[in-house]
């Protein structure tokens, strides 16, 4: 039987634990978890590369069936050369499937590559990157938003 290998891509700028909710999802349905900080030119990132791959790999650290990489290039090109079956994403709303809904419809039309979507469990619903990164500004403890040891990480930027 072969493999089955999904890829799961973000920014995450930082990593919360709503990415880390479907990452763990995704590691329950797949033999292997692939997890790539792509770098999106259109968002300007508060945290460097190099402490972003640091807390998303101290934050999958326990699932033994993940790994972490930084890719480049077209998502969906990059799942086809890893052997990735699919690429697995969330959708916290409508706007989150609408957007998603087109990108899986290329992926699918000139990769070959399947989008599987996850609905956010509704604990993560409003949580995100963003919220993140305003809260931290105003000098306020994301702990609680963030998997365990990456505030640490994030403090030391």
């Amino acid at each position: 039987m072969n493999k089955r290998t999904a890829l799961t891509v973000g920014t995450f700028d930082p990593v919360t634990r709503g990415h880390l909710d479907i990452i763990t999802r995704a590691a329950a349905l797949f033999d292997e978890v692939v997890v790539g900080i792509f770098e999106n030119p259109a968002k300007i990132k508060t945290f460097p590369l190099d402490v972003r791959f640091r807390a998303l790999n101290k934050a999958v650290e326990h699932l033994p069936n993940v790994k972490t990489v930084i890719g480049e290039g077209f998502t969906a090109q990059f799942a086809r050369n890893i052997g990735a079956f699919a690429i697995v994403k969330g959708a916290r709303s409508g706007t989150d499937f609408e957007y998603e809904k087109v990108m899986a419809d290329y992926n699918k039309l000139h990769f070959g590559v399947e989008t599987l979507l996850l609905v956010s469990n509704s604990e993560f619903d409003s949580l995100s990157s963003t919220l993140v990164r305003e809260k931290l500004a105003k000098g306020e403890d994301v702990s609680a938003l963030l998997p365990q040891g990456v505030a640490e990480i994030l403090q030391e930027k």
